[in-house]
């Protein structure tokens, strides 16, 4: 096959792929080309843009235009780029997810052209977005009914020992061997429990971390909505506050929620009942601040310095019996710091707990 038949092969591939491959001379600010798969995603005609290539700027999503313009002037700047993920606006209103990988280089008269590939993710987006939404709910739910379940065990063991000392002064072996029974299987099932909730952290914590641009108020609410749900049986009142709508910023999103979820459950295993805990998220200039805070019986000073390490001696068992394995704070640590965040704490004996975790929004 010669030179002109390979053109025109890579030329009909290009016509037909559904992905956008485009063209940008960057100085001329003009398209050198557009392929046919433009119309399809954008629902526009290549030749309005051609003609006037700013107006494809019109077509991103509000939230997405700044991140995008700063994403173009660091790939101008030499900065390597990569799944950019955005949002347009169609026509009829309706929104769509983008992938963009591009390249800057310079043709053989100088001219620095902008070339790349962009394809429709939509699809997946929504399908990622909905699992890891009901992961969100699943752990909200687990950490639930981990505390409601463990508390009325936790009342069956106590009842149990208290059963065993009236018992006792019978010398009946038969009823001393079943109150044990009792006894050892609840305190099994309230381990159990416990450490089907702790493997699901665990289990999220040594996966790779992969972080996504996204808005951290959306997720936060995901999460917050589900123990506001649960507060009758866990006896708890849940606040979530922000200072603004939407927050983006990047995350492993499943990790992060994770933190929160433990920090949530841990505020429930040291808040008496109609205590309040409170999460709130706030943005500063190049970073954003969540805290998670309650009013429960806080954390004795002599742990405070050592509250964040591997199987630490601080580690206690939560007012109904909740067990601690000590992991838990030194695994929320390492994420944090995976997002190049750091994490600290106040308390009070006696008068709450609150715990900050600042992240760069990049």
């Amino acid at each position: 096959m010669d030179q002109t038949s390979n053109y025109e092969v890579f030329k009909e591939l290009m016509r037909q792929t559904s992905k956008v491959l485009f063209s940008y001379e960057v100085d001329a600010a003009s398209f050198t080309h557009l392929n046919p798969a433009f119309s399809y995603l954008w629902n526009r005609t290549r030749e309005s843009i051609m003609a006037k290539p700013s107006t494809i700027l019109d077509t991103v999503h509000p939230d997405d235009k700044d991140y995008l313009i700063k994403e173009y002037h660091e790939l101008l700047d030499g900065i390597i780029k990569y799944d950019i993920e955005f949002r347009i606006i169609l026509p009829d209103k309706s929104v769509s997810w983008m992938l963009l990988n591009p390249k800057l280089v310079t043709d053989k008269q100088g001219r620095r052209v902008l070339a790349g590939i962009v394809e429709d993710i939509t699809a997946a987006k929504e399908n990622i977005a909905n699992l890891q939404k009901f992961a969100a709910k699943k752990n909200s739910i687990l950490e639930i009914l981990s505390h409601d379940l463990a508390g009325p065990i936790a009342n069956v063991q106590g009842l149990a020992d208290l059963l065993s000392d009236y018992t006792k002064e019978y010398g009946n072996s038969e009823v001393d061997n079943i109150v044990r029974i009792i006894r050892e299987s609840s305190e099994k099932s309230i381990r159990m429990i416990r450490e089907f909730v702790q493997y699901e952290f665990l289990s999220s914590s040594n996966t790779a971390v992969l972080k996504r641009r996204v808005d951290l108020v959306e997720k936060l609410k995901e999460v917050m909505e589900q123990y506001e749900d649960g507060e009758f049986l866990i006896k708890k009142n849940f606040q979530f506050t922000s200072s603004s709508e939407e927050l983006y910023v990047y995350l492993d999103q499943n990790k992060f929620m994770q933190v929160i979820n433990n920090l949530i459950s841990n505020s429930i295993k040291f808040t008496h009942d109609d205590g309040v805990i409170l999460v709130d998220v706030s943005e500063k200039e190049a970073s954003v601040l969540i805290t998670v805070k309650d009013n429960g019986i806080g954390i004795p000073k002599r742990y405070h310095g050592e509250l964040f390490l591997k199987f630490t001696p601080a580690r206690r068992e939560g007012l109904k019996g909740e067990p601690s394995t000590g992991l838990g704070m030194s695994i929320i640590k390492t994420i944090v710091e995976w997002h190049n965040g750091k994490i600290w704490f106040e308390s009070e004996e006696n008068r709450g707990t609150t715990f900050f975790i600042e992240i760069p929004k990049e």
